[in-house]
């Protein structure tokens, strides 16, 4: 009996012409399912009368989802624009619908167009993506260019350290602090060089950052290697 009911409604919802007026159901042949004859509006300007609760709404057919049988009506002024107002309907509980008039894509002489997608849909800003996607590139290598390569993880802990306070870079296995000093592994005070012979200031300062940052390295090792059963024998013995 539902099914019937929906064949009804979709006839009459069918019978209703372009141009809003009832054209008869006698014309119409076959009755067409709700849905069917409401996703080939899709893009039109409709009117929907609804029940049990009568009222009438006028807009652009946005969408008809056959999972969730809803449909979607752009109530907004017609004007294509990106923002609408929507108003989402049971299909069940739509008694009849007119298409006021065509979709665009429909009335054009060359098919269907990106111009007349509801809401319309806009050319890219190409200038923009590649701006993006260069700075992306350009990250990307800054932090590749930014690991060691084949270094321990203490030399990549202490560069990433320096990285954070000065200019730092990678010269094979060396790291070059402010273009002025070289550290060679083992990356200890003694293994730090003036880049520019006499350049004692740049030396004395790097030898004080890498001095305190390996305590700092020493520290973390000390304190990961106390486990939590090393520390609770501790405590009882």
């Amino acid at each position: 009996m539902a099914e019937n009911k929906r064949q009804s409604v979709g006839a009459r919802a069918s019978a209703q012409g372009p141009t809003g007026g009832a054209t008869g159901q006698g014309t119409t042949g076959a009755m067409v399912p709700l849905e069917v004859a409401l996703s080939g509006a899709i893009g039109a300007r409709v009117r929907i009368s609804t029940a049990p609760v009568a009222s009438t709404i006028e807009g652009t057919l946005f969408t008809v989802c056959p999972i969730t049988n809803l449909v979607a009506i752009d109530t907004a002024d017609g004007k294509q624009s990106q923002t609408g107002d929507y108003r989402i309907i049971p299909v069940s509980r739509i008694q009849s619908f007119q298409i006021l008039s065509l979709a665009p894509s429909a009335t054009a002489a060359d098919g269907p167009s990106f111009a007349d997608a509801v809401p319309p849909l806009h050319a890219l800003d190409i200038r923009s993506l590649k701006t993006r996607e260069a700075n992306a590139i350009a990250k990307a290598l800054e932090s590749e260019a930014r690991r060691g390569k084949g270094v321990t993880r203490e030399a990549q802990d202490i560069f990433d350290a320096f990285s954070r306070t000065m200019p730092a870079r990678w010269d094979g296995a060396k790291i070059i602090v402010a273009d002025a000093v070289s550290i060679a592994a083992p990356y200890r005070v003694d293994d730090c060089r003036p880049l520019v012979a006499g350049d004692t200031a740049a030396l004395a300062r790097v030898r004080k950052v890498l001095e305190m940052e390996r305590k700092k390295i020493e520290l973390r090792n000390a304190s990961a290697n106390i486990g939590p059963g090393a520390a609770g024998q501790r405590k009882g013995g």
